[in-house]
């Protein structure tokens, strides 16, 4: 699971998750993949592409999440 360590959180669904991004200078990217969320931040080239159906959000996807906002957010197990 993802935790959002400001808050001790768990990451539950996709709005949850945008609302911390998006507080963290991300913004929505889209490219018209319909099968993809993606989020971008203008002070870096990169870039987070996530499953559109959150059951198939998986670690490798919070991983990435992790590396690209550091301190932000960590990976437990259940």
């Amino acid at each position: 699971m993802l935790v959002h360590l400001p808050t001790g959180e768990v990451v539950s669904s996709y709005a949850f998750l945008e609302q911390i991004l998006t507080g963290l200078g991300w913004e929505r990217y889209y490219d018209g993949d319909p099968d993809l969320y993606q989020f971008h931040k203008h002070s870096s080239i990169d870039l987070i592409s996530l499953p559109k159906d959150f059951s198939k959000f998986n670690s490798i996807n919070m991983y990435d999440i992790v590396i690209k906002n550091p301190n932000v957010f960590h990976v437990r197990d259940k």
